[in-house]
């Protein structure tokens, strides 16, 4: 990878983005913002193939989850939950609290198995791994650093009981970790932990970056990855493959797009996959909160989504002296939903697809799972009268989308709007079956989040068979 010294110019504007932690503690609603009625309209001729629908589970919780949170320009997010199956085919949902994250186990069906494991001092949902004996969880815990931030950690539970607690971060390493957007995946031997850094100390002080790090199952850190790559990283996909180097992506804002990290970081001739104009809140959104995944079909083939505004043009900027900043006209004011193919772990296959195109329609949280042998689910909530204002936008939510289409992005389905919301994780049974967990509360996105989180004492498991 290429370890170039970013300009002290460039630094990651993440400012408007409050931490995750900050409205924990808060049980306050805000007046009429998230709890609003919606109509939801649908295109789906009556005759036309249906999706199966969508079944719910409520569970109780033991704490209140503060379900969202405020993004670039406090525009409102999901406060990401993350599902998981273990290989006996259990659940486990991970979900921030007042007192730490909480791990809720349940059964295959989606019903409460047991009391909440409460991981103490954790401040965010990076990504999880469920076990038959427990859970790995990738979080922020405090540290001691010359920004006074969160370190990235690594935390795993086996039967209740702490297994190790593994700093990602730290002094010797030169970074802190105030928020992680990260990916946790596992492939039965090692961790592999990718996730946002910020520079304390050394070439990056000050900037703000991505690391890979793999992790043995013992919790010993282990070779390979690296320390500085995608910056500054606006979105992390990463999937766990059985040899060699895990599969990435990242939303690069200084080279402006999608990118392929596999092995390498992001050096200055990372493969694009899509060219966006990128800076902090113009990106469509964070995997696998936000926006998008990485799916591998049974051929070595990829797949992923994100909000997409594309390129009408995209050049490299000659104002910039390290040759790798880059200049992107969007194509549209507002994000579409595009899936992009990648021929293999290092290789995109030809242009995203766009799934939208009606240009005053913002769309977010973008997902997508597979279904079944040989299709791909894909998942987006709809903005009508969209107005935006530096990348970020407001508008009349209309509803949560499912369509299915094949491996070439060709429409298998048109879209069903459902009641469930997909805020984070999706999990896949062994029969395919895809599940997850989500807050029961239908959205607003008419104005900023510019106070507490409302809170909610239940979740809602969702389950949709193929």
């Amino acid at each position: 990878m290429t370890n170039a010294r970013p300009t002290t110019s460039h630094r990651r504007r993440h400012v408007a983005r409050k931490p995750l932690a900050a409205g924990l503690g808060a049980v306050g609603v805000l007046a009429g913002a998230w709890y609003a009625t919606a109509t939801p309209t649908t295109t789906t001729p009556a005759a036309a193939p249906q999706l199966a629908a969508v079944t719910n589970t409520t569970v109780n919780l033991a704490a209140k989850f503060p379900y969202l949170s405020a993004g670039y320009n406090n525009a409102r997010e999901w406060t990401r939950t993350a599902t998981a199956v273990a290989p006996n085919g259990t659940l486990r949902v991970a979900w921030p609290a007042s007192d730490g994250v909480h791990v809720t186990p349940l059964t295959a069906a989606g019903k409460r198995s047991g009391a909440d494991t409460v991981v103490k001092g954790a401040k965010e949902v990076g990504g999880l791994v469920a076990h038959n004996d427990g859970f790995a969880l990738l979080t922020r815990v405090s540290d001691t650093n010359k920004w006074k931030e969160t370190a990235a950690a690594l935390i795993r539970y086996k039967n209740g009981t702490q297994a190790f607690r593994t700093k990602l971060t730290g002094t010797a390493s030169h970074d802190t970790a105030p928020l992680l957007d990260g990916q946790l995946t596992w492939n039965g031997t090692k961790y592999g932990t990718y996730f946002v850094v910020h520079g304390a100390g050394g070439f990056a002080d000050g900037h703000f970056g991505d690391k890979l790090s793999y992790v043995s199952a013992k919790g010993a850190k282990l070779t390979g990855g690296w320390s500085w790559g995608c910056s500054h990283n606006e979105g992390i996909a990463l999937h766990a493959e059985t040899t060699g180097a895990f599969t990435s992506l990242c939303f690069d804002d200084w080279r402006s797009g999608l990118f392929v990290s596999t092995g390498i970081g992001a050096p200055d001739n990372a493969p694009a996959v899509q060219r966006e104009q990128c800076w902090a809140g113009y990106c469509g959104g964070t995997f696998a909160g936000r926006t998008g995944d990485l799916v591998k079909s049974s051929t070595g083939r990829y797949a992923t989504a994100f909000a997409s505004r594309g390129a009408a043009s995209a050049a490299k900027n000659p104002d910039d002296a390290s040759g790798r900043g880059w200049t992107v006209k969007p194509k549209t004011s507002t994000h579409q939903v595009a899936v992009a193919f990648l021929k293999n772990r290092n290789t995109p296959a030809g242009k995203p697809v766009r799934l939208t195109s009606a240009a005053g329609t913002e769309n977010v949280n973008v997902h997508i799972a597979p279904y079944g042998k040989d299709r791909l689910l894909v998942s987006w909530e709809s903005l009508q009268n969209a107005k935006c204002s530096a990348g970020t936008c407001t508008g009349t939510f209309t509803g949560t989308h499912l369509r299915l289409i094949d491996w070439n992005g060709a429409l298998k389905t048109p879209d069903k709007v459902v009641q469930a919301r997909i805020s984070g994780d999706i999990a896949t049974l062994k029969d395919g079956t895809l599940t997850w967990a989500y807050a029961p509360v239908t959205p607003s996105y008419a104005s900023a989040l510019t106070g507490a989180s409302p809170t909610t004492t239940t979740l809602k498991v969702a389950r949709l068979k193929p």
